[in-house]
């Protein structure tokens, strides 16, 4: 960790390795103590994950991070700029004030290494934060693998996913400048919902514009959105022109989370009172989910461990790197080598069928053009891929990351991911959500690798969410419905013929 002090000196109460507290010479079972003071085990789902957390790795609880990590600081060689939709020319930071408060601008493009986390946000983040890293050592057991496997749980969090850790400080910059309402899109609804409990804590409002296939396919986490006050639309929607326009070509459109964002940023830019959030993709994200890695470098520390290999689900990227650029970090100074390992669908491989380019962020083309591994802003993926993970481009500086060789990247069917997920629900406990599967696939895959030849690696998986509100996906899967998308390589060069032709 250097020399910077990135952790927070008040540090979670700690708690006793025993689950059977006393109370004068009364044995209480089922009880934690907390500071000398009898818990019962069972007062939230998140107090249960770190008591399991701190037990599981038989450690002591660690510190919530003082400050997110810019991996970007540590790149010989640097990304490239994103550029002006019209004019394709470098963006300036006043090119992005009216959809960004200017913190979030400020972060999206400095060199600084580490950024102060808040302290309004850090009272928000222990709701939750620090979250558990769990040896998966019943899942090991079903493997016969000599494998040891631990996974970094971001399902405590109110929104059942690691979404929060950005959600929180977006809609707090926001309000610290005075921004009355915030407009986003959402696939599956885990960035939506995360958006939406940020706003009611902070009192902004919030609408969001969901991908019409998830919005039909999961109505809960549109509920849960609605329950902490937001605005639900699905798209694409006849309320704004990029969504009507979309209807009027096709008024089936299963949308995408390229439309969506039209309809967001549109509306973003209309409304001098109104800002726009996004939930993967962009430097700051990426920037803010880092609390996860640098938890996680503590608590691996904390119990002797060093990751051999780190698989982590990608999609626009955040949870992947959140998890693995503190590791990256690490990594460059020599003091670890794991192997880095990206997990994407095969419905939607951006890094492993896409290609590297300029492409713009959304469909309607308003968003600045990103250097990234895309399949065409147009890319719609099918609406029965039940995995999540359907954005068409990579964040820029995980596409960047990958091409300078600091990770790979594969694809897996969604059955075998979903077949990889009930063996984890059925030894470990947790229903995960449609997206971490692949990652838990990918384990599996590993983990098998190693009972053949006899290695002992330590695989650290990122476990990004529940799918508590995904089992009618696992209805499919285990009524036999569920089946792989065959890679349809026609769709893709008609897609990927769009992308604007940028000299770089």
């Amino acid at each position: 960790m250097g020399t910077h002090s990135v952790f927070n000196p008040n540090p979670l109460p700690t708690f006793t390795s025993s689950t059977i507290s006393t109370k004068g010479d009364k044995q209480w079972p089922g009880c934690l103590m907390l500071n000398g003071k009898q818990m019962h085990e069972r007062l939230s789902n998140g107090f249960r994950g770190r008591a399991r957390s701190v037990i599981n790795v038989n450690s002591t609880a660690i510190e919530i991070p003082r400050q997110w990590y810019n991996l970007v600081a540590d790149l010989a060689i640097k990304p490239l700029p994103p550029l002006h939709p019209k004019t394709f020319e470098p963006v300036k930071p006043e090119d992005l004030s009216p959809l960004f408060a200017y913190e979030l601008i400020k972060q999206e493009v400095t060199d600084e290494r580490f950024i102060d986390i808040p302290e309004e946000v850090i009272d928000v983040y222990r709701l939750w934060r620090p979250t558990p890293l769990i040896r998966a050592k019943r899942l090991e057991k079903l493997l016969d693998t000599p494998a040891r496997i631990y996974y970094k749980y971001e399902g405590v969090s109110p929104a059942g996913s690691h979404k929060p850790n950005t959600a929180v400080p977006q809609v707090y910059y926001n309000a610290q400048q005075g921004v009355k309402n915030v407009v986003t899109e959402t696939g599956a609804g885990q960035w939506g919902s995360s958006l939406a409990f940020a706003c009611s804590l902070f009192g902004l409002g919030c609408e969001v514009w969901q991908v019409r296939a998830s919005y039909y396919q999961k109505p809960y986490r549109k509920l849960m959105m609605q329950t902490w006050g937001a605005k639900v639309h699905p798209s694409p929607s006849d309320i704004t022109q990029a969504g009507r326009k979309i209807l009027q070509m096709d008024p089936s459109s299963p949308g995408s989370l390229g439309i969506a964002i039209s309809e967001a940023v549109e509306i973003a830019a209309a409304n001098d009172d109104t800002k726009y959030c996004l939930g993967s993709v962009l430097n700051h994200v990426l920037l803010h989910q880092t609390v996860i890695g640098e938890e996680c470098i503590r608590q691996m520390e904390a119990i002797g461990e060093t990751p051999d290999l780190i698989i982590g689900c990608t999609g626009g990227g955040s949870n992947f790197a959140g998890l693995s650029f503190p590791f990256i970090r690490e990594k460059l100074k020599g003091k670890i080598n794991p192997v880095i390992r990206a997990v994407e669908p095969a419905a939607c491989p951006s890094l492993t069928k896409g290609v590297y380019a300029y492409d713009f962020g959304d469909t309607a083309g308003m968003t600045p053009l990103m250097k990234m591994h895309t399949l065409g802003h147009d890319f719609i993926p099918d609406p029965i891929h039940a995995g999540g993970l359907r954005y068409h481009g990579m964040a820029p500086l995980i596409s960047h990351v990958h091409e300078l060789g600091f990770m790979e990247a594969i694809s897996i069917p969604q059955t075998e991911c979903f077949q990889g997920a009930i063996r984890f629900a059925r030894s470990e406990g947790i229903i995960p959500a449609p997206e971490p599967t692949h990652a838990i696939a990918a384990t599996i895959q590993e983990a098998v690798r190693c009972r053949e030849s006899g290695e002992s690696k330590v695989i650290l998986m990122a476990m990004c969410g529940h799918g508590h509100f995904d089992l009618a996906s696992y209805e499919k899967y285990l009524q036999g419905s569920l089946v792989d998308l065959s890679f349809e390589e026609e769709k893709i060069k008609e897609s990927l013929a769009k992308v604007p032709q940028v000299q770089a």
